[in-house]
């Protein structure tokens, strides 16, 4: 569902998919070959949300920015089930796990990996190339090869699947 508001409305770039079940408001800038997952919440009203090329937004994941500012996720980066960004950018090749927290202000560096459930704190920065655990979240070690084969592996698998659900469709079932 996309939705005008105070005379901004959401773009999509092309060959992106945003399921139909997803919400975007007013200032939402979404980049070429993404996959906006079912129940996703993208609010561009207070603020800009800009989403580059080859993003992952998984199923029920929120994002807003703060009044006159923007929520930057940049290319190939991938957001887990649930998240919550309200973050200020999220680095190329980044990966957030399902249920994490990224609160007002904060910043995810560029590979850096954010664990499951974890919460990244208002304004926290979080350094490129390292993972991320806990509430508040802490380093707890830089990324390795695993890391980078992972999400690498899961952004090349929503893109088949967006790929799949533009060329295939989805059908509601009528009982």
């Amino acid at each position: 569902m996309l939705y005008g508001f105070d005379g901004k409305r959401p773009f999509i770039g092309k060959k992106s998919y945003v399921s139909e079940t997803a919400i975007l408001i007013g200032d939402v800038k979404i980049g070429d070959n993404c996959y906006i997952g079912h129940g996703a919440i993208l609010r561009g009203d207070y603020g800009r949300i800009e989403i580059g090329d080859s993003v992952v937004i998984e199923e029920g994941v929120i994002i807003h920015a703060p009044p006159d500012e923007a929520c930057t996720i940049e290319e190939r980066a991938v957001i887990g089930h649930g998240a919550i960004i309200h973050a200020k950018r999220v680095g190329k090749n980044a990966g957030v796990g399902m249920g994490a927290v990224l609160s007002i202000r904060s910043e995810v560096g560029d590979m850096a990996v954010v664990a499951e459930g974890t919460v990244v704190k208002q304004k926290q920065k979080v350094k490129e190339k390292t993972v991320v655990a806990g509430n508040p979240a802490r380093k707890i070690r830089d990324i390795d090869e695993k890391d980078r084969e992972f999400w690498s592996y899961s952004n090349r698998l929503y893109m088949d699947l967006a790929k799949r659900y533009l060329l295939v469709g989805l059908k509601k079932i009528e009982e």
